[in-house]
């Protein structure tokens, strides 16, 4: 398979030999290195994002990018173990009624935001009961099931829910529910407020500096509420749009961390072997990343299931996993991930089989054209790094099999949300986080109610009524064994109708210098405050 890297770019051999010349800046994007990041004495974290997100405010964006960057910036109410136990945030201490209705928080004493505005309960009240409910479709039917948000005195929030909802505290993340300063955002255009270009957290770092495909400065915030905290004084976030410069930065020291999409899935072998840098897998406990292909329902023939079960055969997962990603991750088996709650672990999808898709392609009344094509469709490629373009080259190869062209269409990582949000595509990649919990993260992108023009709800058009049911038991229900039992029909019902043709569980490895320390401390891992993190 024509799995080559694109013509013309300079070895990472070759580069690396430039580095050791002394002529790495010249090959590196302009100002890699700053003089802010060089004075002498200062703790500078260099590190990398792949690729630039579009703004850096957690809930006004939500891709992985942003959620990535902005953590530093702005926090939740509680952050979470490994295990996925609630912990201390923004507020620090928590109590769940003896009804499962009412949660009280009492929050933190002397916060403040970054522009020196007091952090209060109206923060609170305004990010639940107004912004998020708009913004965050993630959240929506989650909030829609309060009642009411009260402060009890200036320090308590209480929250009173319609009806119980077992997962409820997994939601309080700086993730999940930012919280953004309501000074700030009430009243206002949220998708378009200045605020957005120029964001005021109380995060542990500040923003300083952002030129834009170059790098992303925060400085350390002062009057951080945790006292002596941060330990760093900067984190600078490296634009490195070509996989092999960003290697070569790793390799050579000009950066201390690489994680998310920053080190291709084949490279990190590579990376496992050097002495000076330790790589983990730790610290996506609450997201539980999965990838699929994504169809849009709307457009035909991907409207018809026995089309979209046949796409689905047409893929050799083995392939994907052992070839593209080396073998980092795990093969897909179900619309849940196998590291989630109420993973149905009898779930099995469609085998690769290719005379089989050929089969139901010709049952459905697709046959071969003259230049044995049955239909054509675009291809909207996922812009997060060589291997997503050969992630795109195989599925394209793959489709072909069975007499069906897609038309690549490359676009940037800001074009690619605005284009899934707006329908417009036919086939694209995506993975989404789970969340924790079924019912908060994988609910959103079946159910008939959440078809909406924003990214990341169920952007492919797919509707199902038994399915819309089962997920609302599973909601509704007070007892493990009733959401379990309702998040095994739900498993069953998506792989017989195949909205989305599901691929991997996504592993992403995160690769630190060994003077690096505290880096993964909670289920977000690389997407939490780093107050704690050092450089020796």
């Amino acid at each position: 398979m024509a799995l080559d890297r694109s013509a013309g770019r300079p070895s990472r051999r070759a580069l690396m030999k430039l580095a050791v010349a002394g002529g790495l800046a010249t090959a590196m994007p302009p100002a890699f290195l700053c003089p802010e990041a060089l004075a002498q004495g200062r703790k500078v974290l260099n590190t990398m994002i792949t690729p630039e997100p579009p703004i850096v405010v957690p809930g006004i964006n939500n891709q992985g990018p942003t959620l990535i960057v902005g953590g530093k910036l702005f926090e939740g109410l509680l952050s979470y173990t490994p295990q996925l136990e609630p912990r201390p945030g923004l507020a620090k201490s928590w109590e769940v009624g003896s009804d499962s209705l009412t949660y009280t928080f009492t929050l933190q004493a002397g916060v403040t935001w970054h522009d020196g505005k007091p952090f209060t309960t109206d923060d609170v009240i305004f990010n639940i009961t107004k912004l998020h409910p708009e913004i965050n479709p993630r959240l929506r039917s989650t909030l829609a099931n309060i009642e009411s948000v009260t402060a009890k005195d200036a320090s308590t929030v209480v929250i009173k829910l319609k009806t119980p909802f077992e997962p409820f505290l997994i939601n309080f993340d700086a993730m999940t529910l930012p919280m953004l300063p309501k000074h700030l955002y009430d009243g206002t255009d949220y998708r378009n407020n200045p605020a957005n270009q120029n964001p005021v957290g109380t995060g542990p770092f500040r923003f300083g500096e952002w030129q834009r495909g170059n790098f992303i400065r925060f400085v350390k915030f002062d009057k951080y509420w945790q006292q002596g905290k941060p330990q760093l004084d900067e984190i600078v976030y490296r634009i490195i749009p070509d996989a092999n410069l960003r290697g070569v930065a790793l390799q050579s020291g000009q950066v201390q961390m690489a994680a998310f999409n920053d080190i291709e899935a084949f490279d990190v072998p590579r990376f496992r072997g050097l002495p000076n840098l330790e790589v983990a897998t730790a610290g996506w406990e609450l997201f539980g990343p999965l990838s699929w292909i994504e169809l849009n329902n709307r457009v035909k023939p991907l409207d018809n299931p026995k089309v979209r079960r046949a796409l689905s055969m047409a893929i050799d997962r083995n392939f994907i996993l052992n070839r593209l990603w080396f073998g980092v991750g795990k093969v897909a088996t179900s619309p849940i991930s196998s590291t989630t709650k109420y993973y149905d672990r009898s779930s099995r999808l469609p085998a690769f089989n290719i005379a089989e898709a050929n089969k139901l392609l010709d049952e459905a009344g697709l046959p071969r054209k003259a230049d044995g094509t049955r239909f054509e469709m675009r291809f909207m490629s996922l812009p997060y790094g060589e291997i997503w373009n050969r992630l795109g080259e195989y599925i394209r190869q793959a489709f072909s099999q069975v007499g069906v062209k897609l038309t690549a269409e490359a676009v940037d990582a800001a074009t690619w949300a605005r284009r899934l949000g707006d329908w417009d595509y036919d086939i694209t990649v995506n993975f989404v986080y789970q969340w924790g919990d079924p019912t908060i993260g994988v609910e959103r992108t079946y159910i008939s109610s959440n078809i909406q023009k924003i990214a990341f709800t169920n952007t492919e058009g797919y509707s199902n009524p038994k399915v819309d049911e089962a997920f609302l038991k599973a909601r509704r229900a007070a007892k493990a064994e009733e959401r379990q039992a309702a998040f095994a029909e739900v498993q069953k019902l998506l792989i017989e109708d195949m909205p989305v043709i599901w691929l991997l569980e996504l592993a992403f490895p995160t690769i630190t210098d060994k003077r690096l320390k505290n880096v993964i401390t909670t289920a977000t891992g690389i997407h939490a405050g780093f107050a704690d993190v050092t450089l020796g």
